[in-house]
């Protein structure tokens, strides 16, 4: 023990106690609250997901919707074959699958990242 009293404790305080302080809002509160700001990025958002969209629809046309203009035109080419499965069906069943099958994949990679963006961009602010 010792001989003397014992020290008084004293409260330490930041010098700011008494200062108000900047309420942050999230990005989030602006869309739920449906204000100008909050519907700015929303609009941003679906504007990159209909761009995207309309780029692989775009893909698609240009390459699928290509094939019949092309048998049309090229009457010839329908009667073509490879060994013994005509060149029409060919295309169809081998090149068809695997380049929607790829878009497909382009496409949920890019609007999941057009998300991933919106999200960062609502959250920074």
């Amino acid at each position: 023990m010792s001989d003397g009293p014992a020290p008084r404790r004293v409260r330490v305080t930041s010098p700011r106690t008494g200062a108000t302080r900047r309420r942050r809002v999230a990005g989030t509160s602006e869309i739920d609250a449906q204000t100008e700001l909050g519907e700015v990025y929303m609009r941003s958002l679906v504007r990159a997901q209909l761009r995207l969209a309309l780029g692989v629809t775009a893909a698609v046309a240009a390459t699928l919707g290509v094939l019949p203009v092309v048998l049309t035109v090229l009457p010839a080419v329908r009667h073509v074959r490879v060994g013994w499965v005509p060149l029409p069906w060919l295309l169809l069943g081998l090149l068809a699958y695997p380049l929607l099958v790829g878009l497909g994949w382009a496409y949920v990679r890019r609007a999941e990242r057009n998300e991933q963006v919106f999200s960062e961009l609502v959250d920074r602010r």
